[in-house]
This record gives C-alpha cells, structure tokens and sequence, in this order.
C-alpha cells in the first residue's frame, strides 16, 4: 500500500482527471437531452487531413447513427470512468481516441482563424490537444488509489483473502476509502450543476406526460407534443446566388434569437423569448438549420459576437446583417469587421432614410459594402420604400422587402399597432414583379400570425427568390420540409426566379 506522503503527492493528477471526467460527461450528457443533435453537420464540415473519411461518414445515415452513438454514449461513460476512478486506464485510453479524432477533424494549423471575438486564438495547440496529453498522463500516472476501482479492488482481495472485516475496514481503511470517494462529490456537484442548467420534471408531470392523459384543451400546463427531428429531412434545401454569395432558398430570421419578438400587445413574449435562447440555444439553433441546409442567418450587428464565437466552435453558417442601429455608416463597417457575408440597410431605416429624402446616405452605403466585396441590398417595410428607391437610381444587388396576406384576424393597419408589415401585398407583387434583382421576402408569417404552410407557398408564388423566416430550434426540420416541397412543386409564377 503507498505511504501518505505518495498517495497524497497523486492528488493533483486525480483532480485533472476528475475535471476532464467531468468535461467528458457534460458534453455526452448535453447530446442526449437534445432530441435535434447529431454529429452529421460537424463531420460533414470536417476540413482537416481526413476531412474525406468524415464527410463519407456524414454521407451515410446508418453511419451517422453509429457515430452519434459512439460520441453520445463514449462521452458519458468516459467521464463517468474518470470521475469515480473505475477502469482509469482504458477509459483515458478511450478519451484520447475521441480527443484525437477532434483534432484531426478541425486541426488549429495555418489556415485564417474565422473574424470575431472569442474566447482565445489556436495555432496547432488547442483545448483538444491539451486534454488530449492530460489523459496520455493520466494513462501513466492514473492515480488509482483516489478512485472507487482500488476500493472495488482492494474489497475483492480481502473477500479472497478471507480478510475483510468490519473493523478492519473502518481502522485500518478508513484512509483508503476516503480516498475512494473522492470523486463522488464531484459527480454529486455535477448532477446538482446539471439540474440547475436544464431543470428537471416533476413526478406529477412526467406521469401526465407517459399517460398521454394532458391535451392541448386541457385545463393542465403539459402538452404532448413532438418535434421533427434530423431523421425526418425528406429533402434538400435549394441554394441560389445573389452575386457570388450562394444562399439557401430559406434563410433563418434572427428577431427569435435576438429577442426583437413583435408581440403585439403580449408584452412578455420578447422576455420569453430572451430567456428561451440561451447561449447555448442559439448554438443548438444555428448548428440545426445548417445540418438542415439553411445556410444562412440574417440578424443585427448586435449578434456579431455571438456569430463570431459560434464559427470559433466549427460552425459555417453565413451572416447577413441587417446593419440596424443609430449610425447605418457604423453598423456597417462592424458588420464587415464581424465576418458578414451580405449586409443590408434595415427596413425600418430605408423606411426612415426614404421618408427624409436622404438618398445619398442610401447610395453611400450601398457603395461601401460593395467595396468590402459583399452584396448590398436596400430593405422597406413600405412599398413606397423600394419605388423612391428606383425612383432615385439605387441599384442594390438584392431587395429586402415584407410580403404577407392581410386576412388574419388583427391585421389593421394603424401606424401605433405592431400587428401589420406589408400593407399592400398585390401592388408590391405588381411592383417586384418588374425588378431584376433578387428579392428575399421577409415578415413573411406577419411576425406568427399566418401559417408557413401558406404563407410559403404564398410568397414564392408572388416572385420572391428567398424567404426569411424565425424559427424555433423544434421547428427547423417541418419548415424545411415544407420549403422543399413547396419549391419541388409546380409553382405558378409570373415574375422569373432572379437568382
């Protein structure tokens, strides 16, 4: 048995591997209480040496499975392993196997670092690398007396021995078996942690919930529902050009994510909102639409930030900006900064810069996102907008403009109600029927109050080339789904597809 002094001296390198245990096992944990995580869109963006290996697996739906599986359940019983100290060695040998196809799948060498702030900056080293020699350590030095496995192990040969005994186990053991424990209250303030972040359900609830005995009509809260998930994809989301930037036919609002929720007089449902869309929500959104083929977001400068870390994490979804804000001259010149691949001047401001007369501020900006190589467009909630627009020779690379039926219920159009977008929906498809540049509809559901299974098929019917829409995470894969057959479809057009 090791002295004192030894066996206290192995401490720190338990504790580095009960917080990589806890690592591990935060990251399994988080894929499995996802119903929409797969690993298909991280291997299929693979750009390392084996990136093709990767993206041949990503190809295969039945690999993909295997490979979900493997990372899921590898994840969380490698942390399990590390933080109670049970088979230590095989199962940092499993963990470096994991770290080792991370880092070959997005290894840090010479290639640009993606625009924006984030946490830090990589070059060959990175967190996978770090924790990837961490557990070679642990391999080495596994510390074993501060785990259950010695206990397990030393239990075992006293039992062979016919040694085991109360006494002996409370005198001369006491020591080892605190040791033993160590990593249960970890696993203890892990569980607590976990809780906390994703909350938990009552027994009352999930017994409602399995019975099936709480309807939508009920007087109850729960309501049994289902979600499409990745494996429910019937088809692929068609991309077109505006300029030399290739965008999916559906591109994902940002309002949701933003917070920006026009709620009508419900004056909770931005702070819902906000609350709803965690960072890592956002994360799990953004990463969804790409593996769903959405490849696009559009959003304020605001969420540069947030983009710019979500790229630092692998992902590759664009960024149109909206360039919203006081100063339209600024907000553009933060957005180029930020990576944007498109940038736009917001409706509410074209509205407000038409409205004033201050077409030369509109030129000037269009001129300086064309200088940055971007794609510049003009967007109107007022159809007089785009018409002073054209009127005033201001030639963008693609319209923002509102499109929506007026039938709902609310749709009153006084200036003070936040319930109306698009006041004139026949004459702006008359008018944008006779425009050669791309048009991305936008408020095309007039903020929830119209269902996207017309309302698509409405606005790609009456000549617009993309649609924006916001979108919870639980519905990503339906709206993707009903994009691609609405556009698989015969759709009875006058005005052509401009891009």
């Amino acid at each position: 048995m090791p002295t004192s002094d030894s066996s206290y001296r192995q401490l720190p390198l338990a504790l580095v591997r009960i917080v990589i245990g806890w690592h591990f096992l935060y990251e399994g944990l988080t894929k499995l209480l996802d119903p929409g995580w797969s690993s298909a869109g991280y291997l299929s963006s693979s750009t390392g040496l084996l990136s093709g290996f990767f993206q041949w697996i990503a190809s295969s739906e039945a690999l993909v499975r295997v490979s979900d599986l493997l990372n899921i359940w590898g994840l969380l019983l490698i942390g399990l392993a590390l933080m109670l100290g049970v088979l230590i060695r095989p199962a940092a040998i499993g963990g470096i196997v994991l770290l080792g196809f991370y880092y070959v799948a997005y290894p840090p060498l010479f290639s640009p670092a993606p625009a924006g702030v984030a946490e830090g900056s990589y070059l060959i080293v990175n967190k996978n690398l770090v924790e990837l020699f961490a557990l070679a350590a642990v391999v080495a030095y596994p510390a074993i007396e501060w785990g259950l496995g010695a206990l397990i192990g030393r239990m075992k040969r006293d039992a062979a021995a016919e040694q085991l005994a109360p006494a002996h186990l409370q005198h001369s053991s006491r020591r080892a078996v605190v040791q033993a424990l160590a990593g249960v209250p970890f696993l203890g303030a892990f569980a607590l942690a976990a809780i906390k972040k994703h909350g938990w359900k009552s027994f009352e609830e999930v017994e409602l919930a399995r019975a099936g005995k709480v309807d939508a009509t009920s007087g109850a809260t729960i309501k049994r529902f289902r979600f499409a998930t990745l494996r429910d994809l019937n088809g692929e989301m068609p991309k077109a050009p505006i300029k030399n930037l290739e965008l999916s036919r559906m591109i994902l609002g940002g309002n949701l994510i933003g917070g920006w929720a026009h709620a009508r007089d419900l004056i909770y449902a931005s702070k819902l909102v906000k609350a709803y869309h965690s960072r890592d929500k956002i994360f799990e959104t953004l990463n969804l639409a790409e593996q769903c083929g959405v490849n696009a977001v559009l959003t304020n400068p605001l969420l540069c930030g947030m983009i710019s870390e979500y790229w630092r994490y692998g992902g590759k979804i664009n960024f149109i900006s909206d360039c919203g804000g006081k100063d339209v001259i600024k907000m553009i010149r933060k957005s180029i900064d930020n990576g944007a691949a498109a940038c736009y001047i917001q409706g509410a401001i074209g509205d407000r810069l038409v409205k004033e007369g201050n077409f030369d501020l509109m030129a000037e900006a269009l001129e300086l996102i064309r200088q940055n190589g971007l794609p510049a467009g003009i967007g109107g909630h007022y159809l007089t907008t785009i018409q002073e627009s054209v009127n005033h020779g201001l030639k963008p690379d693609f319209w923002m403009k509102t499109l929506h039926r007026t039938d709902y219920w609310s749709a009153t159009p006084t200036r003070e109600k936040d319930n109306i977008w698009c006041e004139q929906p026949e004459e702006t498809i008359a008018y944008m029927n006779a425009l050669e540049e791309p048009w991305i509809a936008y408020k095309i559901l007039a903020a929830g109050a119209l269902k996207p299974e017309t309302s698509f098929r409405y606005a790609f019917e009456n000549g617009a080339d993309f649609i924006c829409v916001g979108m919870y995470d639980f519905q990503l894969v339906d709206d993707v789904n009903l994009c691609c057959n609405i556009l698989a479809s015969d759709l009875p057009r006058n005005r052509p597809w401009r891009a």
